[in-house]
């Protein structure tokens, strides 16, 4: 399945001051595929190494960091003739060895020439205080779950990618039921790579359910065994409760509806776990729109959002004809879903995201987007009914900026807002 990061990873390659890279991101959202992939793509060869419970990788490592005699051995462990610039050297799983992460440092002292590429999680790095990570002398970049594009392209919809980035609007329009039921089957399957697959292989709504049903018990299971153990009931409590925070009106992140009189000091290192392996993103009140938005951040308030809208469905046992063919899906989980769906298509850009709301709650922008000098308060709504006062009161306040509102409804431009379809939303601040 072809994925967007493709790209970085060739700016990677080609870089006058490339280092070993770390790629990184959840579990299961395709890590270790897209670096073989790319292997097999712009290399001659790929040596790749699985460090889970690889006793003779260890001896490997094991007596010093001398880098020619470690690639001289991995060479012959793996049947590969390592070649510099010309051999991708993959080490998957780099979580259950941190002697071989901390050696990417030695990688990038003393033998640049190697292009070294790691996949992992990174769960449980922070439990082994004794291991340092090779602060400055890696490469970082961040995988997410399939985006709506992406998911388009893997179920065989590649003109419609083309028709959405080419920005033909009228096209676009003229095409929307195809979107939309398109847009349907994206929140039901979502973009785990996995889940994905096996919709385009076989369109099998239950077999697609039982993937998702299983990555959220291996999510489960990750927490009891990397997370400390005083916290993996509270880090559960907090995972359970964001579906219904989601569909409430006010999305704002309530302690109180997590367990009855909780405050933040109760579950403020269960929320950091969740955020830091990539599980759940955070998305904070900005009391200014004024650039960078950074300045304005209100610590404490804040929305929380899992990392992908099918596992939602998942975790919420939404039934599969309520989101294929249900008449009324898009309003009965706009709370749970929609906003969501805007988000996960948004992080990939990484874009400065937040979002507003007044201290009378009267005005709420659901999303406020720093893009290059610009701010742009952006309103999301699930369907075709768009009457909302909040963003023309935000307008009205700030005439300065254009709104932007993700809706079903068809392109437009109303001078102070700019209508966009949802399914576009991949491409539109592109």
């Amino acid at each position: 399945m072809k994925r967007n990061i493709l790209g970085e990873l060739l700016e990677w390659k080609r870089s006058d001051k490339r280092k070993p890279l770390i790629l990184n991101g959840a579990r299961q959202v395709g890590k270790t595929y897209i670096l073989q992939e790319f292997g097999k793509k712009y290399y001659k060869n790929v040596a790749y190494v699985n460090c889970d419970r690889n006793d003779i990788l260890r001896q490997i490592f094991a007596p010093d960091y001398d880098i020619p005699r470690i690639v001289r051995s991995l060479s012959a462990l793996l049947d590969v003739h390592i070649v510099p610039e010309d051999t991708l050297i993959i080490f998957d799983e780099i979580q259950e060895s941190l002697v071989i992460l901390n050696s990417l440092k030695y990688f990038c002292e003393n033998a640049p020439q190697y292009h070294v590429a790691v996949a992992g999680s990174l769960l449980g790095i922070s439990l082994h205080g004794n291991t340092s990570f090779p602060v400055g002398k890696v490469d970082m970049i961040k995988m997410y779950p399939m985006t709506f594009d992406e998911f388009l392209l893997a179920i065989g919809q590649s003109r419609l990618v083309s028709l959405l980035r080419a920005g033909d609007n009228s096209l676009t329009d003229a095409l929307a039921m195809r979107f939309i039921d398109c847009l349907r089957q994206y929140y039901f399957v979502g973009g785990m790579p996995a889940a994905v697959l096996e919709y385009s292989e076989t369109g099998n709504l239950q077999a697609v359910r039982a993937i998702q049903q299983q990555i959220l018990f291996d999510y489960r299971r990750d927490f009891s065994k990397h997370a400390p153990v005083k916290e993996v009931p509270r880090i559960n409590m907090v995972w359970d409760a964001i579906p219904s925070q989601l569909a409430k009106e006010n999305k704002k992140f309530i302690y109180g509806a997590v367990r009855k009189g909780a405050r933040a000091s109760d579950f403020e290192i269960a929320i950091q776990w969740l955020i830091d392996v990539g599980l759940v993103y955070r998305v904070h009140r900005a009391t200014t729109p004024s650039i960078p938005l950074k300045f304005y951040e209100e610590l404490s308030t804040f929305k929380l959002f899992m990392l992908d809208v099918g596992l939602m469905g998942a975790m919420a046992d939404v039934p599969a004809e309520s989101v294929i063919i249900g008449e009324n899906i898009f309003r009965e989980y706009k709370g749970a879903f929609t906003e969501l769906f805007v988000y996960t298509q948004l992080v990939p850009q990484r874009l400065p995201v937040y979002y507003h709301s007044s201290n009378d709650s009267r005005v709420e922008i659901d999303f406020l987007v720093q893009s290059g000098n610009r701010i742009i308060p952006i309103e999301v709504k699930a369907e075709v009914n768009v009457k909302s006062k909040s963003l023309r009161t935000y307008i009205d306040k700030h005439p300065c900026l254009k709104g932007l509102r993700l809706s079903m409804l068809p392109h437009s431009d109303q001078g102070w807002m700019e209508n966009v379809p949802l399914y576009d939303v991949n491409f539109f601040l592109k």
